[in-house]
């Protein structure tokens, strides 16, 4: 069986840390931000981890 491609559009949106977990960056960051608390607007900047479930199909889809 040949080797899978990863796919590119994922491969900019996830990081894998040495330890193995996904990291993304928040949705909700690039406009409409007027009427958002400082609050939810300083929590965006986070970068979040994936939950164990859905950080395993895309480090299936990231050859990793």
């Amino acid at each position: 069986m040949p080797k899978l491609k990863t796919k590119k559009s994922i491969s900019r949106r996830f990081r894998v840390t040495p330890r193995g977990k996904v990291l993304h960056r928040s949705s909700f960051r690039g406009h409409l931000r007027s009427h958002k608390s400082a609050t939810q607007r300083r929590r965006y900047k986070k970068v979040k981890l994936l939950p164990v479930v859905r950080a395993r199909k895309i480090k299936l889809i990231l050859g990793k």
